[in-house]
């Protein structure tokens, strides 16, 4: 990537972990708050990193931007999260370049998600690349990047089925209660937590179950009452924890706290308990399961739950993929571009040098000589003769680089990409 001059590292990597080797409690030592995020980014700044941005939900955290080495990204990751290097090499991926970028096409179209085709990472990247360029942190290449990644998401959302059916964690979620929990409709369920997957949980249980006796509770009380009055449901006080708890029969988990919010201490139970701990990283102790009665299901079992949505969405992924090759053709085909067009341009102004000396020369030679037929043919010559060199640079199989050398050795020409 150093050829496009748009870092003053060479190349572009996506660095991570996931799902797929981390499992919940490892994910919880890597994942990022706000704050955390606005750390490392800073921190990247005054180590000289120039365009990044990073993403972290309860599935994942990656880094993607320019760097010298991947070891610049993973030292941000570990320095601002509870995750260490030797943790990060057991369970990571590192992506570097084409690769970098097939990967955040996957990753945004929801082809990489826990869930198959779950959307909602591309908002996750959108506003951490938007926080990156607040912090003067991105770069052109990264910004055509990510428009072209959520251009994709829009594609593969309204052009194929890969989205259809209501399959996420929240619906899973739910889910699971609305097929396990007899006597569903006299059962007292407390939501604690109204982030993401809170709000999404809350309505998909109002939504699938009809269900009204639901409680809210969040440490900013206003935000679960903005929710509860979409639905018409009972917010209570954080104090209130513990007594609400004490009432419930189903105790669902959704809070964004980076250690655990609920143990066997805060229960004080009189029948039994189903909780579900949606969050990342884990906010129900384990040793809640030391209680009788209490049942712990955590957000990584309910993602293994597949149906029938499932498979059909499996079915759609081959049209996802083909959206996905031609809208990274036309980012690829920018970036060639990108990477010759200071050397036509560069080449057109050499020409236009030699033909002013030229038509110069003619002129003092030539009696009545035409100097507008003249620059009218000789504008000509020089459009076709650029023409066909930005043709040949266009070419797929075009050794780009080595052409590029070429045509600058022989027209002693030098150019520049700002």
């Amino acid at each position: 990537m150093n050829h496009l001059k748009l870092s003053k590292f060479p190349t572009f990597y996506a660095i991570g972990l996931s799902y797929k080797k981390a499992d919940a409690t490892m994910r919880g030592k890597f994942s990022l708050d706000e704050i955390a995020k606005t750390k490392l980014l800073e921190q990247a700044k005054l180590e000289g990193l120039d365009s990044l941005f990073v993403v972290s939900t309860c599935n994942r955290t990656e880094i993607y931007g320019f760097a010298e080495h991947p070891f610049q990204l993973i030292k941000l990751l570990c320095d601002n999260s509870q995750g260490t290097v030797e943790e990060f090499q057991k369970i990571a991926y590192i992506y570097k370049n084409q690769e970098a970028i097939t990967f955040l096409f996957r990753v945004g179209t929801g082809l990489d998600s826990q869930i198959l085709g779950d959307f909602e990472i591309i908002s996750q990247i959108r506003n951490s690349f938007v926080e990156s360029k607040k912090a003067n942190l991105a770069n052109a290449f990264l910004e055509r990047l990510v428009n072209a990644v959520i251009q994709a998401s829009k594609r593969v959302k309204n052009e194929t089925e890969l989205c259809s059916g209501a399959t996420s964690v929240a619906f899973a979620a739910v889910n699971y209660i609305f097929n396990t929990v007899d006597d569903l409709e006299n059962k007292n369920i407390l939501l604690f937590g109204t982030g993401k997957i809170g709000r999404n949980t809350c309505e998909n249980l109002v939504k699938h179950t009809k269900h009204k006796n639901i409680t809210l509770i969040n440490r900013t009380k206003t935000k679960a009452e903005i929710i509860a009055g979409k639905f018409n449901l009972i917010v209570k006080d954080y104090i209130n924890l513990p007594e609400e708890i004490h009432k419930a029969d189903i105790l669902v988990v959704a809070t964004g706290a980076q250690n655990p919010t609920i143990d066997k201490n805060l229960l004080n139970l009189k029948k039994p308990l189903l909780i579900l701990d949606l969050s990342i990283p884990k906010n129900v102790n384990e040793n809640v399961k030391q209680i009788e009665g209490v049942s712990l299901v955590h957000m990584d079992f309910l993602s293994q739950i597949t149906d029938e949505t499932l498979e059909k969405r499996k079915e759609q992924v081959p049209f996802a993929e083909s959206i996905i090759e031609e809208i990274k053709e036309e980012f690829n085909a920018w970036m060639r571009a990108r990477k010759f067009a200071p050397t036509i341009h560069a080449l057109k102004e050499k020409l236009n040098a030699i033909k002013e000396g030229e038509l110069d020369f003619q002129r003092k030679k030539i009696a009545n000589f035409d100097q507008e037929q003249a620059e009218l043919i000789s504008n000509r010559i020089i459009q076709k003769i650029t023409t066909h060199f930005a043709n040949h640079l266009k070419n797929d199989n075009s050794m780009v680089d080595d052409s590029i050398e070429w045509i600058e050795k022989i027209f002693q020409i030098e150019t520049t990409v700002k």
